[in-house]
């Protein structure tokens, strides 16, 4: 990858790992207006218009579709942060947390703004700063 240190053995791989670094999100589903940067994110996501809710939480009235869901969302209510940062002392309740978290000691910045050269770490900042475009 041209945007990061990660290697891949075909160039579809590739392919699909560089969306984490723009905005596209090629894979709609049929059902609603969301839109993924992989096909196996909308695949899981479809699910959602398809099954009931079955893995209800005992702290609050959320339920969930899946078991994984349910075990991430009790981190909320237990305080459990699994994902410990390797070069400082924070740690947090899900990978994608950390991996955004990881951006402040690596300098990465995927969220490049379509109408000038300024990018960003994560893409709340980049929605805040197109308000001025």
């Amino acid at each position: 990858c041209t945007r990061c240190p990660k290697a891949f053995k075909d160039k579809s791989t590739l392919m699909n790992h560089q969306r984490v670094h723009s905005s596209e999100h090629p894979f709609t589903c049929d059902s609603c207006p969301k839109a993924f940067k992989d096909k196996q994110a909308l695949i899981k996501h479809q699910r959602v218009h398809t099954r009931e809710p079955s893995f209800m939480c005992d702290s609050c009235p959320k339920d969930f579709r899946d078991k994984w869901s349910l075990t991430t969302h009790l981190r909320l209510h237990n305080g459990v942060r699994p994902f410990a940062c390797p070069r400082c002392p924070e740690a947090f309740r899900n990978k994608t947390a950390l991996t955004v978290h990881q951006r402040v000691h690596t300098g990465e910045l995927p969220f490049t703004c379509a109408h000038c050269p300024k990018a960003f770490q994560n893409k709340h900042a980049l929605t805040q700063h197109q308000r001025v475009h």
